[in-house]
């Protein structure tokens, strides 16, 4: 059976240290606010209240390493592009961000669905600019953000009162699985795996930036 790769690159050797740090991270970021350790580095308020401790801060400094790695061992695509097509999916967020809110007010779910779909086809516009570098933050999504669907699972059954249980304020109160589904399922793998992406791939085009890789891809 051959293994998949990312360029010339394996993909999983590539992405097997990144994911252990980040599961570290989940671990020790669970662990913080079950002991109620300083909610700077460990917010327990819903969505994480931008806490140090976090796995989205890792999101930019993977990106610049996968991106720096690939590179390296293989034809890079122009930074251009990637840079532009990254912010560009960042636009198209934005802007249903912006559309379905103060424009046309809709309500919370049809909000929730529009920007659902909004962060996904962001993924697959960042996608174009460099696609062996966003194989592999897809792949690195998946294997950050699995674990922390399963540990919100798991606290939501459990009511710890964590950032990862906690319902943001006019959330509705539902069933623990309808819970999960609406706040740990599709958000971690259709928000924040498609975040992973197109920051990662941001960072990425930047890094060819500086390191002046902007070889033709073949």
């Amino acid at each position: 059976m051959t293994q998949a790769r990312a360029g010339s690159v394996s993909l999983g050797s590539l992405i097997l240290a990144p994911a252990l740090l980040t599961l570290a991270v989940t671990l020790l970021r669970l662990i913080g606010e079950l002991l109620n350790w300083s909610p700077v580095f460990f917010a327990r308020a819903a969505g994480g209240a931008g806490a140090i401790v976090g796995i989205v801060w890792l999101v930019p400094i993977f990106g610049i390493y996968f991106a720096w790695k690939l590179a390296r061992s293989g034809p890079a695509p122009g930074a251009g592009a990637v840079v532009g097509l990254a912010l560009l999916g960042f636009a198209i967020v934005a802007g249903s961000i912006a559309l379905t809110g103060p424009v046309l007010k809709l309500g919370q779910d049809a909000q929730f669905g529009v920007i659902t779909v909004a962060c996904v086809l962001a993924a697959g516009v960042a996608y174009r600019g460099w696609p062996a570098l966003n194989r592999t933050l897809f792949a690195y999504g998946l294997a950050a953000r699995v674990p922390v669907a399963v540990v919100m699972l798991v606290a939501i059954y459990a009511n710890w009162g964590t950032h990862y249980d906690v319902l943001s304020p006019g959330f509705p109160e539902m069933a623990p699985l309808a819970k999960w589904f609406f706040i740990g399922l599709i958000p971690q793998i259709f928000m924040w795996v498609p975040f992973t992406m197109v920051a990662g791939a941001l960072c990425g085009g930047l890094t060819l930036l500086a390191v002046g890789r902007s070889r033709p891809a073949n």
